[in-house]
């Protein structure tokens, strides 16, 4: 469930991004992702958040594998 909300997220507002300019949505997405590494990483070994953490992961890459299918393919 994570990882379909992330890559909803994800993909939704990196398109949106990619509408006024993609370089914006590069951007943006490197620094959110950025931003949260640091965070996710010092959750990855706590017994519940593993999983959501686990689940974001995937599906921030998911997001981001289609929008970059999408962008090749327009």
């Amino acid at each position: 469930m994570v990882a379909l909300l992330s890559a909803v997220a994800v993909y939704s507002f990196g398109a949106a991004l990619a509408e006024v300019h993609p370089l914006l949505a590069v951007a943006v997405n490197l620094v959110a992702a950025g931003g949260a590494a640091p965070t996710v990483w010092r959750w990855r070994f706590a017994p519940v958040t593993r999983w959501v953490v686990g689940g974001g992961a995937a599906g921030v890459l998911l997001g981001w594998a289609t929008l970059l299918l999408g962008a090749v393919a327009a």
